[in-house]
């Protein structure tokens, strides 16, 4: 897809394909590196994948951000979406999606390396609910 196709996408729509893309990325990262059992690989995974952490996350690599995909982050955080977050303020919530959108964005646009950059930065930076200390923590 090109990058003005891929710009022209609702941003939702990109964080939508950025969600599966990371909870599909950090199962992998977890099984790789532990040979846990589904449950405890579950809690782990949380802690990456939780809108709080993502939000975390967004703000570590921020100053990191391409032009572009600092835009693309913009205009998802800033888009009106219906659903609300359950376990999160509203401000993390909005941090996640527009983290999941520039995920989305990369992938579509073919950034293979820039998105592997990015997926393994957030994998250093990652590892907590936003409310503790990452994998030390018990659940």
């Amino acid at each position: 897809m090109t990058d003005r196709q891929a710009r022209e996408l609702n941003p939702l729509s990109l964080a939508f394909l950025g969600d599966g893309l990371f909870t599909f990325f950090v199962r992998d990262q977890l099984i790789n590196r532990s040979n846990e059992k589904a449950g405890s690989l579950h809690v782990k995974a949380k802690r990456y994948v939780s809108a709080g952490a993502q939000a975390k996350m967004l703000d570590a690599v921020a100053p990191a951000l391409t032009e572009d995909e600092a835009d693309i982050a913009r205009r998802a955080r800033n888009t009106n979406n219906a659903t609300r977050a359950k376990n999160a303020a509203p401000s993390d919530y909005k941090k996640a999606t527009a983290l999941e959108a520039v995920l989305g964005y990369l992938h579509l646009t073919e950034r293979t390396e820039r998105l592997e950059w990015l997926l393994a930065r957030l994998m250093e930076v990652g590892g907590t609910d936003g409310k503790g200390a990452g994998e030390n923590r018990r659940t």
